[in-house]
């Protein structure tokens, strides 16, 4: 989860690769890959992609990925699905093949991106949301924004960041000046096979299948065939503002729609709060009609590591049209 701000390249920067247009091949499995789309949606002046699967008669469902990541995160639990689902997962500005603009990006963006999207594709309707990690920190306080715009909320494995004890107005701004004289740059691999052994370094529970696969579709290749992240090296630049949790739990309080918490056994949530039970019943509290379930056996992607638990869980809460 990304702390305040964030930032994509310039459009030369963008590669084809990095967001194929259909995810074919055997599934980890064995099984086939339910096949994916991708639209090029204008919002507010850059270029979306936006994965697709499923029918677009079929119940809308919006999946909203990480910080460092980008919608091919979502294709275990895509294909672990037992109903008809429309599935709707953007790349954020500055991921995957979204414009990257070079330069920080900042929260209140991803708020408004997100809204010319479900108006783009539920004009004037209730939505599902499903948000991990950065993606659920939008969802939760969206969902409180426009508390009629959201009929269900999951948030997978995100209730707030802790800021750093030593947090300080002066030292962050300073940070991110510096960040400005020695531009960001992210690891390169030299293969996918290169990047898949990374992810599973990172995390053991990671097959080798599924490690190959978010390799292919979640890297970008550059024109000397190594392979770094698909994700503009400006969102690791830490923001120049301190966090407010207060700030975040005031729009929370605000959301209406039922909402799972949909923790994993060993993920960020878990390990924020273990000492802090306290702290993680106030957030809960927050939300007037709220159920937690944790995944076992799963990290902070626990959509990478019990994408079945997570498919079945997602089913068990949401509501179809």
């Amino acid at each position: 989860m990304n702390k305040n701000a964030i930032v994509p390249e310039n459009d030369a920067a963008r590669i084809d690769e990095r967001a194929p247009t259909h995810l074919p091949g055997s599934g980890t499995n064995g099984v086939a890959h339910v096949p994916s789309t991708l639209d090029r949606v204008p919002v507010r002046g850059l270029d979306y992609s936006v994965r697709r699967w499923g029918r677009a008669d079929a119940p809308a469902l919006f999946l909203l990925h990480g910080w460092m990541d980008s919608s091919p995160t979502f294709q275990f639990v895509v294909d672990a699905l037992r109903q008809d689902w429309q599935l709707i997962a953007p790349d954020w500005r500055g991921f995957g093949g979204s414009t990257w603009l070079g330069q920080g990006y900042w929260f209140p963006d991803y708020y408004a991106d997100l809204e010319v999207l479900l108006d783009h594709y539920a004009p004037g309707q209730a939505v599902r949301l499903v948000g991990h990690s950065m993606g659920a920190a939008v969802a939760g306080v969206y969902a409180g924004l426009r508390p009629a715009r959201v009929a269900q909320l999951v948030m997978m494995d995100f209730l707030g960041l802790k800021p750093p004890p030593d947090a300080a107005s002066p030292q962050l701004l300073r940070k991110w000046l510096d960040a400005h004289a020695q531009p960001p740059r992210l690891p390169v691999h030299e293969d996918p096979a290169a990047l898949a052994r990374r992810l599973q370094t990172v995390n053991p529970r990671l097959s080798a299948a599924r490690a190959a696969f978010l390799a292919r579709h979640v890297g970008r290749v550059g024109a000397d065939g190594r392979v770094e992240m698909a994700c503009d090296p400006w969102h690791k630049v830490p923001s120049p503002f301190v966090y407010r949790i207060e700030d975040v739990m005031a729009c929370w309080r605000q959301v209406t729609a039922p909402a799972l918490m949909l923790f994993a056994e060993h993920g960020y949530v878990n390990e924020r709060f273990a000492t802090e039970p306290e702290a993680l019943r106030q957030r809960l509290a927050c939300f007037a009609d709220h159920r937690v379930l944790t995944i076992a056996d799963a990290g902070h992607n626990l959509q990478h590591d019990q994408p079945e638990a997570v498919a079945a869980a997602l089913e068990a809460f949401l509501q179809r049209d």
